[in-house]
Parts: C-alpha cells; structure tokens; sequence
C-alpha cells in the first residue's frame, strides 16, 4: 500500500472500498489496520484496474510533512467531486496527519467530504461512515490523545512474508522542522510482551521477517524508565523460532547506546542494516534543529556499529538548506557524508511545515541555493553508494525473494530479493520454482549505484514456510478477488522497504 492503493469498481452486492495512502511507513501499516476494519464492517478492497471514483468508499490517509501536502489532497479531492456527485452512496474520508492538523477546515474547503478522522481514533472509521450515511452529513471526530494502541485493530497486510511490528507511537522530541509530535502525541509505548505475541503468531502464519516501527523506535523503553529495553526487545526477537530476519526504523543518534549495538552484533537474525538520521553535518544548524547529538556524537556511533559490525549498510536521512544553513555548515554535511559513507541516503531540499518554529526563522534559503546544494550532495552520494556496492561484487549473499521490487523482471526474466543488509539485488530466474518469501543463494557480478546483479546461474533455492504462506494467499485472492482477512494479526505487512528505509518525514 506504499504509495496509492490502486482500485475500483463493484464486486457483487458488497462495498467496495480503495485507500491512498501518503507519507511514511507509520501511515503504511496504519493504512493496512484502515483496510482491516473496512473488511472487518463487510466491505471488500476494490479490485485493481479499475477507473478514479468508482470505489464506494474513497479513504485519504494524508501526511502533513511536505508544505503542500493539502493542496494535493485538495487537488486529490477536487477530482473525486464530481464523481461523487453522480453517485449518491459513493463516501470519501480522509485520515492521517493532516486531517489531525486540518481539522474542520478539510469540510469547509470540501465539503463532499463524508468523514474526517485524526491519528489517534482510526478505529472509528466504519461507525463514522455509517453515521455520515444515516445522518446525510460530515462527520468530525478529532480525538486528543490516543484511544487504544492501534496494534488491536483488525489488519489487512500487504505481505505474507514480511510485517511491520509497532512498538510504539507518537514521538517525545521537539525538532523545530517536525510536526509529527504535534499530530501524533507523546510516546506510548505497547507491552513488550504483546509486542512479542504478535510476532510470534505472525511467524505461525508463514512471517519471515519483521520490521519493528516507531516514530523514534530506539527510545522504546521511555515509558517505564529502562534504557535498555529496547536492546532488551532485539535479543528476545532472536529466541523467536522461525523469525528469520528483524529490522527495526528510524531511531534517533541520542537514544542509540551500546547495548544496541551489542543486540544487533549478537543476535544472529537482527540484520546488519542500520538507518540512522543525520539531518545535517553541521553542529550550530543542529543545535537550531533542537537535535541533541552534534557531528563528533554522530560520526562515533557510525564508528562503532563499523567495528561490531564490519559489514553493516548504514543509510540516512539529509535535509539541505535549513534555515540558516551556510555555505561553510553545508561543506560539513558533505564532510559527514565522506567519512560516514552510507550505502544510501534519502535526501530533502528543506521545505516549511507550517506550525513548526523553522518555518518562523529568519534567514530561509533562497530555493536556487538549495537545489544547487541538493545536487551537490546527490552526486556524492551516488558516487560513494555506488563505491560501496561495488565492494559487493564476488560475494555470495543470501536473498530473500521479493514481490514487486523489480520493475523489470518481466522483461529481464530476473527475479529480485534483497540481501541481509537489505541491498537490492535481482538475479537470473532459476530453473526451481522460487516464491516471494524463498530464499537463494547468489554470487554478485555487477553493481550500480542503487542495485545489485547476480547475473550467473542461483547456488541454491531454500523453500521456505514463508513462500508456503504467500503461496496459500495467493490461492486465497484468487477465490476472493477483492481481498481477504486473515485475522488478528494477520500474515505479513508492507511490501518490503523500498532501500534501507527512512521514515519518511525526515523527523527521526
């Protein structure tokens, strides 16, 4: 469901439902728990394919990070009206932090809408749709805090062999160009042993791999006073029989110690992959970022996964052109990312979120300034990733197979799966029948910056229960075409992360 949820149409008698979804992978596996409670109240996903509208419920699950965020909603809803007004059952919610932040204002700018709903209260959404139905009018409903812990709700995963895991929601900093902590609320972190039941019971349904999720996931443990509890948390995933492969994202540099570095070293299934955000190299636009680690503090924790980990892949985040920035605190951005040398790199021009302090400070950059930086520092990191990979080549490396990572396997006739550091790499199609969620064995030919190629003949091919499980799922939809539940959890999550994965919303 990254990105928007193709869909459409009629199946039969039932509702039909399609959900778009913007912004990070907390929007993602809310987006999955959405789809879960729509089929839970009897509606189906519409199939893929079919034209804008037809769906009977239309849900927006929005993201309020990029300054226009609500005129492409705005635009997005702007479409749909006329659809909507030639047909009178058709209903359009809209989710997500915008709709925390927006409020009232969504109805007043477009008031087709049927239901507007906050980050906190996504489990109202069908008994809302039914009371804008029955009362032929917008329903509002903005709760302040958080309602219950959204792992509860019924899901509908995208995956049958990977899942996201939320140990926790909302997010205790104060970085003056986020307004996630705004809309998303102080940390509350879940129980860590319902956190493990539910990996556990995904594991039984064919799950491989788990990626645990927080909007600051390594401060886990804030609620209760243990700086440990989330090494704690890594090392009791790895006693977890079955449970292959376990990432977790994005934490903060302040909330990353030792022990975390021991966990990921020590427990053979944690992945050595890390994604840990930078924003800037410089330490006074830090300190006017209110991030509390500065270059020394971020480049010695980089050193020390290095030596516990030699062959680790560390990516970031990299925002160019905060407030203030000069020329002489962009050079040491570019400084950071030379010694660092991170396998990847999500990079942002700085863009205002309003209600943030930044977008109030003085001294914004002129866009033509930014973007010349944003290319320069692309460009590095092209090279340097594209330097990393290629140490790659010659290493035989076991993949998990992957659903919908190559765009060209088709006309290639590869196969793609990412490798333990969550490299992309796509590979000859063997002679074996080899599912999503399998694993093979290859040997490296080629790298380019942003994938690998293993161009000879697959080593070996492990079956696994996990391609047993997309499998059956696959068996599964074709029955239902419109979509099936499968439980409280059910199978899988998101399609894996698209690279070693970011938030998102630059905020971690």
């Amino acid at each position: 469901m990254s990105g928007n949820e193709a869909a459409g149409g009629a199946v039969g008698d039932l509702k039909t439902y399609e959900v778009r979804t913007y912004g990070c992978q907390m929007n993602v596996h809310d987006s999955e728990r959405l789809s879960g409670l729509l089929e839970d109240a009897g509606y189906v996903r519409a199939p893929e394919g079919t034209a804008e509208g037809e769906a009977d419920v239309v849900v927006f699950n929005t993201c309020a990070v990029r300054e226009n965020a609500d005129n492409r909603l705005y635009g997005n809803l702007g479409r749909l009206a006329p659809m909507k007004s030639k047909r009178p059952g058709m209903q359009i919610a809209v989710g997500g932090c915008l709709a925390q932040k927006d409020r009232e204002t969504i109805v007043k700018k477009a008031p087709w809408v049927d239901v507007v709903f906050g980050t906190h209260n996504i489990g109202k959404l069908p008994v809302l749709l039914e009371r804008a139905r029955v009362q032929e009018e917008a329903q509002v409903e903005i709760a302040e805090s958080l309602e219950a812990f959204p792992s509860t709700l019924p899901t509908r995963r995208e995956s049958a062999y990977a899942a996201w895991v939320s140990i926790s929601v909302g997010c205790n900093n104060t970085c003056t160009f986020c307004i996630v902590p705004a809309l998303r609320g102080k940390e509350k972190d879940r129980r860590t042993g319902d956190i493990l039941a539910e990996i556990e019971a995904l594991v039984a349904e064919g799950v491989s791999e788990i990626t645990l999720l927080g909007q600051n996931v390594n401060a886990y443990g804030s609620d209760i006073g243990d700086r440990e509890a989330f090494s704690k948390l890594l090392r009791a995933c790895g006693r977890i029989e079955g449970l292959e492969r376990v990432r977790f994202t994005s934490p903060h540099p302040r909330d990353f110690t030792d022990d975390v570095i021991a966990a990921m070293a020590e427990t053979p299934n944690v992945m050595p992959q890390l994604h840990m955000p930078l924003q800037s190299g410089s330490d006074p636009v830090l300190k006017a970022m209110r991030r509390s680690y500065r270059q020394e503090r971020f480049l010695g924790i980089i050193e020390k996964v290095r030596a516990a980990m030699p062959d680790a892949a560390i990516s970031t985040d990299i925002i160019v052109g905060f407030p203030g920035e000069t020329e002489e605190d962009f050079e040491q951005t570019m400084h950071v990312v030379r010694e660092a040398r991170f396998a990847n790199a999500f990079t942002f021009q700085y863009s205002k979120r309003p209600g943030t302090p930044a977008a109030e400070m003085d001294d914004q950059i002129p866009k033509e300034v930014v973007q010349k930086r944003y290319e320069r520092l692309v460009a590095l990191q092209d090279e340097i990733s594209w330097s990393e990979n290629k140490k790659q080549v010659g290493r035989t490396l076991e993949l998990m197979v992957a659903e919908g990572e190559g765009r060209k396997d088709d006309t290639t006739h590869r196969l793609s799966g990412r490798a333990p550091d969550n490299r992309l790499v796509h590979f000859t199609k063997p002679d074996t029948e080899v599912r999503p969620g399998d694993v093979v064995t290859v040997e490296i030919t080629y790298a380019a910056p942003h994938h690998l190629l293993a161009e000879g003949p697959v080593l070996d091919v492990r079956r696994t229960r996990a391609g047993d499980a997309w499998e059956k799922r696959n068996a599964a939809e074709a029955a239902k075409p419109a979509g099936v539940m499968l439980g409280i959890p059910t199978i899988g999550a998101p399609a894996p992360q698209p690279a070693p994965a970011s938030s998102g919303c630059g905020c971690d």
